[in-house]
């Protein structure tokens, strides 16, 4: 499946968006970022699989919020 693997874990709803359940995510100027500590994708892609601790981790599904 490529270098990332998609998760879909289900979205919940808090407050009118919608958010993975289980992902807390600080990165304010992502476009996915809901304000609070959630992620309002459809779904993220983690990676790269050859990863061995959690600085050499990617969020790929990361966009940039133009401000």
């Amino acid at each position: 499946m490529g270098l990332f693997n998609s998760l879909d874990t289900g979205d919940t709803r808090h407050g009118d968006t919608r958010h993975i359940k289980g992902i807390s995510c600080d990165v304010r100027n992502c476009v996915y970022h809901d304000g609070d500590c959630f992620c309002t994708a459809e779904k993220i892609a983690v990676g790269p699989s050859y990863a061995t601790s959690c600085t050499d981790t990617v969020c790929a599904t990361f966009k940039q919020r133009n401000i």
